[in-house]
């Protein structure tokens, strides 16, 4: 179940009565838009190649993979906003992108630790974009090698790094030992934090729930999503972006007409009144979360916010935890001024400080790779 993933169960009898099912099923992954993890993994001699295969696997909204990066010299590189990618309608101000964005420039460090260089990153060097992201540069990167520098140790998360977008094991909680790891990783740039408060919970739950059916009762904001919607291995692997509806359940209720981006569109169908009922339980499965605050709303206390989310995922995944962006309440279109500002007062995130991010936080199963582009369809040269 990924952000708009819609499991359906109607239909599921035709499915299983069809012919050749396993070999059906057998034959779904999408294993061309899966192909950049296995790359990254692999190595590569150009340290910049080897930097940007490890950073495409950064996490992002709605995973648009919104960056360019131009290379500019033999260890120096611009990351920039692919503009095409924004999301106007639920980040009107591209400040979830700004986050992705980030969390590619912090995987890129990590990564350069791994053969020896120090990332040096300069956000905005042409000034900070407002209100939207624009064609100015994102940041300027720069590999310096340092012969004493260790691998940091959360490099080795990067294969393990997922959104689990499943319901969490309400029985275990998280522990404090792990909550504290977490929060270690505040800095003066980006506070941290785990809530696990039985009074708060409750109440974060239900707001969750609260902003994710206006974002889906939002016409423009729902169907910014739906257009998204890649259904099945050959949409997937043509376009390894957006909301990925794959496997042999999803795609064979495709192949008999229980699933379509029509059905989708309409919130009276079936299908979307059966993907609403699972997302309901899915929030209401969070026995903890974790948040980011930045002291202000500027772009680069955002960009800060990013990477230490992108920090918090890889610490995560080391300590066996599952985390899932909740974003819904925290967008900045008309419709949600109400929730995110309940947030604010829950939380105690009111200005001049920025919630930037909200996540579920605990033990999940164990969910597939997400697709990705391969760097080399992101990269121009100077």
């Amino acid at each position: 179940m990924n952000r708009r993933h819609f499991l359906v169960s109607v239909g599921a009898g035709g499915l299983v009565a069809a012919t050749g099912v396993t070999a059906f099923a057998l034959t779904r992954t999408p294993t061309a838009a899966l192909a950049p993890w296995a790359e990254a993994a692999s190595g590569h001699p150009d340290p910049r190649r080897f930097v940007l295969n490890h950073a495409v696997l950064a996490p992002n909204p709605h995973n648009r993979q919104p960056w360019i990066v131009e290379l500019t010299g033999p260890l120096t590189m611009t990351l920039w906003c692919n503009l095409d990618r924004r999301l106007p309608q639920t980040d009107p101000f591209d400040r979830q992108i700004l986050i992705g964005l980030a969390c590619f420039a912090e995987l890129a460090a990590i990564a350069a630790t791994a053969i020896g260089y120090r990332l040096e990153v300069e956000t905005f060097p042409a000034g900070e974009p407002w209100p939207r992201l624009d064609q100015r540069p994102i940041a300027h990167l720069r590999l310096v090698r340092d012969g004493g520098l260790s691998a940091d140790p959360l490099f080795a998360q990067i294969p393990h790094r997922r959104s689990t977008k499943r319901p969490f094991d309400m029985a275990r909680p998280v522990p404090a030992a792990g909550i504290a790891a977490l929060e270690r990783l505040s800095t003066d740039a980006a506070r941290i934090t785990a809530v696990t408060d039985p009074a708060i919970l409750g109440t974060l739950r239900d707001l969750t729930w609260d902003a994710w059916q206006i974002e889906a009762a939002t016409k423009r904001t729902h169907m910014e999503s739906v257009d998204l919607m890649r259904i099945g291995r050959r949409e997937i692997e043509a376009n390894p972006d957006g909301i990925s509806l794959g496997g042999p359940f999803l795609e064979g209720l495709s192949l008999i007409g229980q699933l379509s981006r029509e059905q989708l569109a309409d919130p009276a169908s079936s299908a979307s009144r059966q993907g609403a009922d699972m997302y309901r339980t899915m929030l209401a499965a969070a026995p903890a979360y974790l948040t980011v605050v930045a002291p202000d709303p500027s772009r680069a206390a955002t960009f800060a916010a990013g990477r230490a989310y992108l920090r918090a995922n890889l610490t995560v995944a080391a300590l066996g935890l599952s985390l899932h962006p909740v974003s819904q309440a925290l967008q900045e279109f008309a419709e949600m001024d109400g929730p995110r500002a309940r947030l604010d007062r829950l939380l105690d995130t009111g200005a001049p400080r920025r919630l930037h991010m909200l996540a579920r936080l605990g033990y999940g199963p164990a969910v597939p790779q997400t697709p990705r582009w391969a760097a080399s369809t992101r990269i121009r040269t100077a």
